[in-house]
């Protein structure tokens, strides 16, 4: 089918631009100083070796030259904002205008990290406030939100559970991680002075209790899990997995990066788990991408709590809050000052917008989101997993495999729609890495899901009828298909002039 006769959501921005080094000219100034009124001090003598003499080729171009090209360029890039965004496992979501505002109000904007606790009733009150609500929501007993991101939580949770077995007399030696689990848990394992050991999903993609059960001995520490894992699909027998660990003086770790498809409906620390962290630049409606900021907040069981990073937020006998870092076993600071304090406010202000029945209601939808495509696809795509998928579903190019398309080719086709790709290649656990990840995320409505499919479809027809369309896709985009293969091998990571 040609591309001609289906819907075209939206055409790929082309504002045509350059380098910003081609527009430079010799002289040019984007800004101009005022004469000094203090005395001018010799660089060299204040700064001595320290000075730098050259300062390479640097631009040289107007401020009118500078608005143009950044505004050119940044109309080159997708956002959520322009449409939809199906990034599996990464919850790339609406973030509601109200949680910027709030945010952005100047007494919290622009308070000062090392000013008095009496002057930062207000912050405090956000930072306690947040803390008893994300208790509340994952049924744990005590929290940080020092961590910057996922992954910086995840170390925090793996460092309580080294330093409570430690401080039992009863240090290990590993970690046990299921093929099913994100792909930054094995480094935080090993980052942490774990050995990791893989645990195989069974073939309805969730953790092989049985295997658990042989493998779950005195030199385990615990297991990393993601629920619902990668793959998109709830784990129906983690209170048993949690037995098994505990009943062997380990501990349960779950990855939360999946809680938009759990918030309202359960709660991890009811079934089970000692410790995990949650994504605020996720579920929680705050900036993700671009590379953050992000925020990781860790919550654990009353057990871990002594070991909880310091400071922590304190109710004082008068009623007012402040910082206790009179903690003798915390594993130390893990972040500057309290963490991304921004990011805690927008998270507090979508959890009230919303509400308890709100909160439900986004898991509802985004788990119903996830099951219309998966309905709407699977007689065109395969279904690799037939386990009832949660937020997320995971499509295979199996089928599409047979004429020489594979995931990676699909998604960059998908451009052509105007849509961005979704994640590719990733569970690796989908047979011959041909895994098709797919988030819709409560914000999109039936119609963006329903352009969604029709595009999805019409590449499967491309796929069975003209493959080669789809090989050498993207067609519409201001750069045509990338050799990857030789980007990743030798990089240019810098511009270098022409030799003239």
């Amino acid at each position: 089918m040609s591309d001609k006769q289906i819907k075209k959501v939206r055409p790929h921005p082309s504002q045509s631009e350059g380098l910003i080094f081609e527009k430079s000219s010799p002289g040019k100034k984007a800004y101009k100083l005022p004469p000094l009124d203090v005395p001018q001090v010799d660089a060299a003598k204040l700064l001595g070796s320290a000075q730098r003499q050259d300062l390479g080729n640097m631009p040289e171009v107007s401020e009118f030259e500078i608005i143009r090209h950044f505004t050119r360029l940044s109309t080159w890039n997708y956002a959520i904002d322009l449409g939809m965004y199906p990034l599996g496992s990464c919850t790339m979501k609406y973030n509601a205008r109200v949680n910027e505002a709030v945010a952005r109000i100047a007494g919290l904007a622009n308070a000062h990290p090392y000013q008095p606790e009496k002057m930062s009733q207000g912050a405090l009150r956000i930072l306690k406030l947040l803390s008893d609500y994300l208790l509340e929501i994952t049924g744990m007993e005590a929290i940080t939100l020092q961590p910057a991101a996922g992954a910086h939580g995840e170390m925090t949770g793996i460092l309580l559970i080294r330093a409570y077995l430690e401080s039992k007399g009863n240090p290990r030696k590993k970690i046990l991680i299921p093929d099913s689990a994100h792909g930054t848990n094995p480094a935080t394992a090993a980052i942490c002075g774990y050995t990791v050991e893989n645990l195989k999903s069974n073939s309805a993609g969730m953790v092989d209790v049985s295997a658990l059960a042989a493998q779950m001995n005195e030199d385990v520490a615990g297991i990393m899990l993601t629920n619902p894992n990668t793959l998109g699909i709830f784990e129906e027998e983690i209170h048993k997995i949690a037995d098994i660990l505990h009943e062997k003086g380990g501990l349960l770790y779950m990855d939360g990066a999946n809680m938009n498809a759990l918030v309202g409906k359960t709660r991890p620390g009811d079934f089970g788990v000692d410790v995990m962290h949650l994504n605020l630049h996720k579920t929680f409606s705050t900036p993700h991408g671009g590379g953050g900021p992000g925020s990781g907040p860790v919550a654990c069981k009353k057990h871990l709590e002594p070991f909880l990073p310091v400071p922590v937020v304190i109710t004082k006998p008068d009623g007012s809050l402040g910082f206790n870092y009179d903690r003798p076993k915390a594993i130390g600071r893990v972040r500057m000052f309290y963490g991304n304090f921004g990011m805690h406010v927008r998270a507090l202000a979508y959890i009230m917008a919303n509400g308890y029945d709100g909160l439900r209601l986004t898991t509802e939808d985004a788990v119903l989101n996830a099951n219309y495509i998966r309905k709407k696809l699977e007689d065109v795509y395969e279904v690799p997993y037939k386990t009832p998928s949660m937020h997320e579903v995971i499509l295979s190019h199996h089928r599409q495999a047979r004429q020489g398309v594979k995931t990676g080719d699909i998604a960059k086709r998908l451009i052509d729609y105007g849509f961005h790709p979704y994640t590719t290649a990733f569970p690796l656990i989908v047979a011959d890495h041909g895994a098709m990840m797919i988030e819709p995320t409560e914000s999109e409505s039936k119609e963006e899901m329903d352009l969604f499919i029709e595009a999805m479809r019409a590449i499967a027809e491309e796929a069975q009828n003209e493959p080669e369309t789809i090989l050498k896709a993207p067609h519409t985009t201001r750069v045509s298909r990338l050799d990857e293969v030789t980007a990743a091998r030798r990089p240019i990571l810098r511009w270098k002039p022409e030799k003239t």
